[in-house]
C-alpha cells in the first residue's frame, strides 16, 4: 500500500511541475518546466550522494579506520542480501544517520559521531538496518528526486513571475496565488512521500536487524538527544533534513502536513508490534538474532573505542 501511494504522490507532484509551467507560461512554460525538471533530475541522479555528503562533512571509513561500524554494516548487507555500501563517519554531536546513493549498487550510508556514543551494539544495529532498508526499496532515488522537483517547483514560480512572456502571463493575482500555493502544494507532497518511506523503511529494517525493538529503542534515545543537541549543519541546510532517521532540526516531528518524519511515538509503537507479531522482545547483549555474539561491548551501555 505504501508504494502505491508513493507513486501516486510523486505522479500527483510530477503533475503540479507541468500544471504551474502552464499557468505561468501556456503549452511553451509546461515544456519548458518539464525539460527543467528532466534536467534536475538528472543532475541530482549522478551527484546527489556526493553532494549529500560532502554537505554534512562526511569522511569515509573502512575496516580499519572504523572496524565494528564498517564491520557491522557488512553484516547487516549480507543478511539484506544487498551490495555493501560506502560507510561514511559526520563529526556532529547529535545522534543521527542517513542513507543516500541513486540504488544499491551506488550507496552510502552515514552516521554521526554523536550516534555512536550514544546507542548500544544493538540499537545502533537497528538505525543501520533502517538505512539500508531505505537503499533496498530505492528510498534514496524516490527522495532525491521528490526534494529536486519540490525545489525546482519553487524556482519555477519565481522565475516566472518575473521572466515569463507577458502575453502567457496570468493577472498579478493568480501569479501571487500561484507563487505561494503552489511550492506549499509541493512541500507537502514531498513531506508526506519522505513519510510513507520512513514507516517501510522501519518495518524493513526491523525485518534485516531481526529484532525491531532495537530500532524503537534507538529511535526513543536519538529523539530525546535531538531535541537537546542542535545539528548546526543541518540548520544552516535544512533541505537535508528529511535524509536523516529523525529530523535533525527539531525532533519534534508530528504525523501532519508539513512534517519530514512520521511521529516518534507512532513509529515506536508500530515497531513494537511487529516485535510482537516476530515473537521477539529484548534480547541479552550479542550480535543479531541467529547469530554469534559480535559486540565488541561488555555491556550494551558501554561506548565504542569511538567515544
Amino acid at each position: 500500500m505504501n508504494y502505491v501511494r508513493t507513486f501516486m504522490l510523486m505522479a500527483g507532484l510530477t503533475a503540479l511541475f507541468g500544471v504551474v509551467g502552464y499557468l505561468l507560461g501556456g503549452a511553451g512554460g509546461m515544456l519548458i518546466a518539464l525539460a527543467i525538471a528532466a534536467a534536475t533530475n538528472l543532475f541530482s541522479y549522478w551527484n546527489s550522494d556526493r553532494l549529500a555528503l560532502a554537505a554534512h562533512n562526511a569522511q569515509e571509513v573502512d575496516a580499519t579506520t572504523a572496524p565494528e561500524l564498517y564491520g557491522m554494516v557488512r553484516d547487516l548487507a549480507a543478511r539484506a542480501n544487498m551490495p555493501m555500501p560506502r560507510v561514511y563517519l559526520i563529526q556532529e554531536d547529535q545522534p543521527n544517520a542517513f542513507a543516500t546513493g541513486r540504488n544499491p549498487e551506488n550507496a552510502a550510508v552515514a552516521a554521526t559521531t554523536g550516534i555512536l556514543r550514544t546507542l548500544s551494539y544493538e540499537e545502533l544495529a537497528g538505525v543501520m538496518a533502517h538505512e539500508l532498508a531505505h537503499i533496498k526499496n530505492h528510498d534514496t532515488l524516490t527522495m532525491t528526486i521528490t526534494a529536486t522537483m519540490a525545489g525546482a517547483i519553487s524556482s519555477l514560480t519565481t522565475f516566472g513571475m518575473f521572466f515569463g512572456s507577458r502575453d502567457n502571463r496570468p493577472n498579478m493575482i493568480v501569479q501571487i496565488l500561484i507563487s505561494v500555493l503552489a511550492p506549499m502544494a509541493a512541500m507537502v507532497i514531498q513531506m508526506a512521500i519522505s513519510r510513507s518511506r520512513e514507516y517501510e523503511a522501519d518495518r524493513l529494517g526491523g525485518e534485516i536487524a531481526g529484532n525491531p525493538v532495537w530500532l524503537a529503542d534507538a529511535l526513543a534515545k536519538i529523539a530525546g538527544a535531538v531535541e537537546h543537541i542542535p545539528n548546526e549543519t543541518a540548520e544552516a541546510k535544512p533541505a537535508t533534513a528529511h535524509m536523516f532517521i529523525i529530523n535533525p532540526l527539531s525532533g519534534r516531528g508530528m504525523d501532519s502536513l508539513f512534517s519530514t518524519h512520521p511521529d516518534t511515538g507512532n513509529r515506536i509503537a508500530a515497531l513494537m508490534e511487529q516485535a510482537r507479531a516476530m515473537g521477539v522482545g529484548r534480547t541479552p547483549q550479542g550480535g543479531f538474532v541467529g547469530q554469534a555474539s559480535q559486540s565488541p561491548w561488555n555491556s550494551p551501555h558501554q561506548r565504542g573505542p569511538w567515544g
